[in-house]
C-alpha cells in the first residue's frame, strides 16, 4: 500500500504543477517547481521513496528515450551527425579529464578517483531536461535537434567513464585499453541490440496484422513493450541499455515509414505516448526534489569547515563546477563549430559567440547524472565507507538544479534578438507532398469509378461522388502549385477557411452536448460524433 500511495503522490504533484503553473502570475519553469513540489514532499510528508537507480533507470529511461528517438527527424540527426558525434563523444572525454582535476583541486575532500566519477556523471546532458527546457525556451530548430542528438548518445560514454573511475576508486587500477574496448563493446552492441529487437517485433507484428486483423490495443500496448525488451536485453548482454533504447526508437521511426498500422491506431497510440511521456518527466523532476532534503542532510557533515557554513559551501561548489563544465563546454562547442566550417572551406564566417553561449547553456542536466551517482557503492573493497559518496551525490544534485536555471533564465536573454542563419524552408518539401498525395487520390478516384461504372442504379451516385472529390482536391493542388501573388491569395483563403471551418465544427459539438444535457442524443452516439469533430479540428487547428 505505501508504494501505490508514494505513486499516486508523486502524480499528484505533476497534476498540481501543470494546475498552478496556470494560475500564476508570473512565468516559472515546470522542471524548477515540480522539484520544488518534490523537495516539499520530502520535507513536511511522512513519505520517504528509496531510489533504486537500477529500478529508477529501467522504469523512466527507456520509454523516454525511445519516444525521443522515434520523434526526432532523422534527417537532422544524419545533416549534423559530425558535430552530434564530437559533443557526445569526445566532449565528454574531455569533461571527464579536465572537471576531475578541477573537482578534486575544488573539494580536497574529494579523493581523485571520485572526482573523476562525479565529472563522469555529470558530463552527459540529459534528453528530458532538454525536452522540458525546450517547451518554455524558442531554441532553433537545428540547435534543439543538435541538443537532443547529443544527449541521446552522450549517456553511454559518461556511463562507461563513471564505471571505470569507480572500479579504480575500488581498486587503485585503471587501464586505458580495458576501458576503450568496454566503452566499443558497450556502445556498438547497444545500438545493434535496439535495431535488431525492434526490426524482429515490429515485422512479426505487421505479418500477424496483415494475415489475422490489427488489433489497436495489442498495437499500443508491443509499442510499450519494446523499449524495456531492448534495454533489458541490452544490459543482459552488458551493453547500453540506454543506446539500445534510443536505437530502438530510431529503428521504429524506419519501421513506421512502410505506413502498416491503421491512422486509429497511429492515432491513439500518439495519445497514450504523449501521457506517459508527461507523466513520467514530471515525476522525475519531483523525484528529484524528493531526494533533495535528504541528500543535502547528510552531505553537510562532509564539508564541514571551521567557521563556514555548510549549505553555504555546497551551493558554492556548485556553481564552480557548473560554471566549469560551461566554460568547457564553450571552448569545446566553439572548436567543433570551428572544424566544421574549416571541412566546409567556410572561412568568411565564424560562428557567434552567442550561439556558443546558447549552446553551452543549454547544457542541461538531470535524471541520468542523479539516478547514475546513487550507484556509487556504500564501501570499498576492504569494507570501509566509500569516501566522499554523501558530498558527491549532493553536488550532482546541484550541477541538476543550477543547470536548470541557468538554461531556465539563460537561454531567452542569448537567444532574444539573434540573428540566426536562415533554416530552409519545408513549405516546398510539403506542396510537392501535397500535390503528389492529391494526384494520387485523384488516379484512384479514377480507378474505382471505372471498376464501378456498371452499378446499375448507383452508377450516378458514384459519378457525382467522384466529381465532388476530384473538384476538391485539384482545389488543393491549384493552391499548392500558386506562385507569387497567387500563392500569398491562396495562402489568406486557406487561413479564412481554417477560421470558418474550426468555427462550424466548435458549433457542431456545442449542438451535441446541448442535445446530450437535454436528454434529446444517447451518450454513445454523442461520443462517437465527438470524437469525429476533435480529429477534424485537431487536423485544422495543427
Amino acid at each position: 500500500m505505501e508504494t501505490v500511495t508514494i505513486t499516486l503522490v508523486l502524480l499528484l504533484a505533476v497534476v498540481a504543477s501543470g494546475i498552478f503553473l496556470r494560475v500564476l502570475p508570473f512565468p516559472v519553469p515546470r522542471p524548477l517547481f515540480q522539484i520544488v513540489l518534490g523537495a516539499a514532499i520530502g520535507l513536511f510528508a511522512d513519505l520517504r521513496v528509496s531510489l533504486d537507480p537500477e529500478i529508477f533507470f529501467l522504469l523512466f529511461l527507456p520509454p523516454l528515450l525511445f519516444l525521443d528517438g522515434w520523434r526526432i527527424p532523422r534527417e537532422e540527426l544524419f545533416k549534423d551527425r559530425i558535430i552530434i558525434v564530437e559533443l557526445a563523444l569526445g566532449l565528454v572525454v574531455v569533461t571527464v579529464a579536465g572537471m576531475g582535476l578541477f573537482i578534486h583541486w575544488l573539494v580536497p575532500a574529494m579523493p581523485l578517483a571520485v572526482a573523476f566519477a562525479l565529472a563522469a556523471i555529470v558530463s552527459p546532458t540529459d534528453p528530458i531536461a532538454v525536452s522540458a527546457i525546450a517547451n518554455r525556451v524558442p531554441i532553433p530548430k537545428r540547435m534543439l535537434h543538435i541538443l537532443e542528438g547529443e544527449s541521446l548518445l552522450n549517456d553511454a560514454s559518461g556511463l562507461v567513464c563513471f564505471r571505470f573511475a569507480v572500479a579504480a576508486a575500488l581498486t587503485g587500477t585503471f587501464s586505458l585499453g580495458d576501458a576503450v574496448l568496454n566503452f566499443v563493446w558497450v556502445a556498438l552492441g547497444g545500438l545493434a541490440v535496439g535495431t535488431f529487437v525492434t526490426l524482429t517485433i515490429t515485422r512479426a507484428k505487421d505479418w500477424v496484422s496483415e494475415r489475422f486483423g490489427e488489433d489497436t490495443g495489442s498495437q499500443i500496448l508491443i509499442s510499450l513493450l519494446i523499449p524495456f525488451a531492448c534495454y533489458l536485453l541490452a544490459e543482459h548482454l552488458e551493453c547500453s541499455g540506454i543506446l539500445a533504447a534510443v536505437a530502438a526508437g530510431v529503428t521504429m521511426s524506419f519501421a513506421e515509414s512502410r505506413g502498416r498500422v491503421m491512422a486509429v491506431t497511429r492515432v491513439r497510440r500518439s495519445t497514450v505516448w504523449d501521457t506517459i511521456q508527461y507523466a513520467a518527466n514530471g515525476i522525475i523532476f519531483v523525484l528529484l526534489g524528493e531526494q533533495l532534503p535528504a541528500i543535502v542532510s547528510r552531505a553537510a557533515e562532509t564539508v564541514s569547515q571551521p567557521g563556514q557554513h555548510e549549505i553555504t559551501w555546497l551551493i558554492l561548489y556548485a556553481v564552480a563546477i557548473t560554471a566549469g563544465l560551461a566554460a568547457l563546454r564553450f571552448t569545446w562547442v566553439w572548436l567543433s563549430l570551428q572544424l566544421t566550417l574549416l571541412r566546409r572551406r567556410d572561412r568568411t564566417t565564424s560562428p557567434s559567440w552567442r550561439i556558443v553561449a546558447a549552446m553551452s547553456c543549454a547544457g542541461v542536466r538531470g535524471a541520468v547524472t542523479l539516478a547514475g551517482v546513487l550507484t556509487l557503492p556504500l564501501t570499498l573493497n576492504d569494507g570501509s565507507p566509500f569516501p566522499a559518496r554523501d558530498l558527491a551525490i549532493s553536488l550532482a544534485m546541484g550541477v541538476i538544479i543550477v543547470s536548470l536555471l541557468v538554461a531556465t533564465f539563460g537561454l531567452p536573454l542569448l537567444l532574444r534578438g539573434l540573428e540566426l542563419p536562415p533554416e530552409p524552408s519545408q513549405q516546398a518539401e510539403e506542396d510537392a507532398a501535397r500535390i503528389a498525395a492529391a494526384e494520387a487520390a485523384i488516379a484512384e478516384i479514377g480507378r474505382l469509378l471505372s471498376q464501378t461504372a456498371d452499378q446499375g442504379k448507383d452508377a450516378d451516385l458514384y459519378v457525382a461522388a467522384a466529381s465532388q472529390l476530384t473538384d476538391l482536391y485539384h482545389r488543393r493542388i491549384e493552391r499548392r502549385s500558386a506562385e507569387g501573388d497567387s500563392a500569398e491569395t491562396a495562402q489568406r483563403s486557406d487561413r479564412i477557411e481554417r477560421e470558418m471551418r474550426l468555427a462550424a465544427l466548435n458549433a457542431e459539438r456545442a449542438e451535441i452536448f446541448r442535445k446530450v444535457r437535454r436528454r434529446q442524443l444517447g451518450s454513445e452516439t454523442a461520443r462517437r460524433l465527438v470524437r469525429e469533430i476533435d480529429l477534424l479540428e485537431t487536423r485544422y487547428a495543427g
